[in-house]
């Protein structure tokens, strides 16, 4: 990838927005948030720095349009008869987005309310579930525990793959786990298989599960009323 990217160049007269958006998408994915700056990116597309403020008034702005470009890459598919398949298939969607383009964790913790793209997601996900009885305060809280679930597995999946394709970052996490004292931590270090398994797609949804499971029963109480068990 990055062999590809230090080959890009913008073609004299061809320098737009979209160029500029793509190619920074590209580096962050590569490299990571940390990393980037304008004087790389506008190294990799063969012109100045300046020539980027044309376009964008600072980082942050073309951070935020960044992030947009993602998300509309990867939009959020809507459907389902329940709300709990509503939500689950919104929820799905989101951490696919940032599976798919990994600086977007960085990007929603450093920016968590700017860009144009992310208050519709939030409108989706409140909508539903409003729709489905929830009343304000809880419609929040559970909007917010559920983003919460999505941007901390998806966040975990992605710096856990990122240590693993990384020879040195095998071998660092091998030591770790075999330094373990199983005098000291004998249930940690008898659960390691297990623990070692649970992760991707099952151990995601054994989370989304858990957490639709308490909606459906914060659901109920407020439908049964006041004083209800």
């Amino acid at each position: 990838m990055t062999e590809q990217l230090q080959r890009k160049r913008a073609p004299r007269n061809t320098l737009n927005p979209e160029l500029i958006v793509r190619t920074a998408l590209e580096l962050m994915d590569a490299e990571g948030v940390d990393s980037f700056g304008m004087r790389g990116l506008a190294k990799r597309l063969g012109v100045g720095p300046m020539a980027l403020y044309t376009y964008f008034r600072g980082r942050d702005e073309l951070l935020d349009a960044v992030r947009d470009h993602a998300m509309a890459l990867n939009p959020i598919q809507l459907g389902g008869d329940t709300w709990q398949e509503r939500v689950r298939l919104t929820c799905r969607g989101i951490r696919g987005m940032m599976l798919a383009h990994p600086c977007l964790v960085q990007l929603f913790t450093a920016r968590p309310l700017a860009g144009h793209e992310v208050p519709h997601a939030v409108e989706a996900l409140l909508s539903m579930l409003r729709a489905a009885g929830f009343d304000r305060d809880a419609a929040a809280r559970a909007y917010l525990t559920l983003f919460n679930h999505v941007l901390g597995v998806a966040a975990w999946e992605v710096q856990l793959s990122r240590q693993l394709a990384d020879r040195e970052g095998r071998r660092q996490l091998r030591e770790t786990m075999d330094s373990l004292s199983r005098a000291r931590y004998p249930t940690l270090v008898d659960l390691v298989p297990e623990l070692n398994r649970s992760n991707g797609d099952a151990q995601y949804e054994f989370g989304l599960d858990l957490l639709i499971t308490g909606l459906e029963r914060v659901l109920a109480q407020r439908e049964a009323g006041p004083g209800a068990p």
